[in-house]
């Protein structure tokens, strides 16, 4: 009797419940009838973007993408030219493994790559899941993007050289310049002093004898 009544009080709970969202426009799409439109931002399937006049893939093979990827769902095959510039031969997406972080989008500077705002893809085939470069090219023909505008690095300014100053003209009365020497001048040697001339000690006077007057004579044998 307990276990009746407290299933009739949660059948009313319930039927409050829905009745308060009974008159309310739905919430839930009615797919197929009925599609969601994805924000533009949103992370769909992998797609590769191509040039809106030529027609030509945006991709430079700069592996970026490739090498961002978490998961490794990017392949890219290319091929070397005489120049070393690279060619695009095929870039495959396996859709199996891609965790759909838009890393690849992120890491792209050539508008070459994004994550399409589609979601119908589901398949019975698991190998139709991995895409090359032609479904991926022909997945995102009609994507719109903006491809990003780089600006070129501003040449840098000549410098112009220096004007050379005008040469002074001789004045009218101005005297010709002494020619230039064109024999170095050579090295004076240093002048030797002059020797200091000998000199010759004079002879001592003799000596006078006290017992000698000064009027007194020497002797002849003296002279």
């Amino acid at each position: 009797m307990i276990k009746l009544i407290d299933g009739i009080k949660n059948l009313v709970i319930g039927l409050m419940t829905t009745g308060k969202h009974l008159l309310r426009h739905n919430v839930t799409v009615q797919y197929p009838t009925q599609r969601w439109e994805m924000p533009e931002r949103s992370r769909g399937i992998v797609v590769l973007l191509s040039d809106k006049e030529t027609g030509e893939l945006n991709c430079t093979v700069c592996m970026l993408c490739m090498r961002a990827c978490p998961a490794s769902a990017i392949t890219i095959d290319f091929e070397k030219g005489e120049k070393g510039k690279r060619t695009l031969i095929d870039f495959t997406v396996d859709n199996t493994i891609c965790c759909f972080c838009g890393m690849c989008e992120e890491t792209c500077n050539f508008a070459a790559i994004k994550m399409a705002t589609m979601y119908e893809f589901a398949t019975e085939d698991k190998e139709s899941l991995i895409w090359h470069k032609d479904k991926l090219q022909e997945m995102g023909r009609d994507v719109p993007y903006e491809k990003p505008v780089r600006k070129k690095p501003a040449a840098k300014p000549v410098a112009k050289p220096a004007a050379k100053p005008a040469p002074d003209k001789p004045a009218d009365d101005a005297k010709p310049a002494a020619p230039v020497e064109t024999n170095p001048p050579q090295e004076k040697k240093p002048e030797e002093e002059p020797k200091p001339a000998e000199t010759t000690a004079a002879p001592e006077p003799e000596k006078k004898s006290e017992d000698q007057s000064p009027d007194e004579k020497p002797p002849e044998d003296q002279k």
